[in-house]
């Protein structure tokens, strides 16, 4: 008899969304209010270093905890999750190219503008968005810092599924025949 399996697809791409190292303030911030009073004169006081060690950790701890729930990211071969929101693969039809002008605010491509998977208001600090085209006509933006890393993983589930995306005269590429104004007329 073999033990029960773990039947969680293992993930394609994965960030955390922030590190546990960063809780190390805490006793850093402790050991340096210690040197600081040690130098000053006090001698060995521990109750503001004590002090210093339970807040500043325990905030840290905090900030790192929501981050991890809010800008983690996980692709697998059925899913996508963006923080807490979760849509399946089969939802997307298309992965827009990323942009010509990245830096430029007047040149914007119209995925750029469309709302960004997650709970969150918009792309994450730190994140690069990836325009996606779902089901619906519904477009959307995925995130992650390393965004290349994730439209190289994503991009070819896609094309498996609804095929390779064909370019069209304007040189950007299309999947389907439908126009990409929004309108539904």
């Amino acid at each position: 008899m073999t033990p029960a399996m773990d039947t969680k697809p293992a993930p394609l791409f994965y960030e955390a969304g922030a590190s546990w190292y960063w809780v190390l303030a805490g006793p850093a911030s402790a050991a340096t209010m210690l040197l600081i009073e040690k130098s000053s004169g006090y001698g060995w006081q521990l109750l503001v270093p004590l002090v210093f060690l339970v807040l500043v950790s325990g905030f840290v701890a905090l900030q790192v905890k929501a981050a991890r729930v809010h800008t983690s990211v996980e692709l697998t071969e059925q899913t996508l999750r963006q923080g807490t929101e979760t849509i399946r693969v089969a939802e997307i039809l298309k992965v827009y190219p990323d942009p010509e002008h990245a830096g430029s605010a007047k040149e914007v491509e119209q995925w750029q503008s469309a709302r960004a998977l997650g709970e969150l208001v918009g792309v994450p600090r730190g994140r690069v968005g990836i325009g996606l085209k779902l089901t619906e006509r519904r477009t959307a933006q995925a995130w992650a810092r390393r965004h290349r890393h994730l439209r190289a993983v994503l991009t070819p589930l896609v094309e498996e599924r609804v095929g390779p995306a064909e370019p069209d005269l304007a040189g950007s590429v299309d999947v389907d025949d439908d126009d990409d104004t929004g309108s539904q007329w």
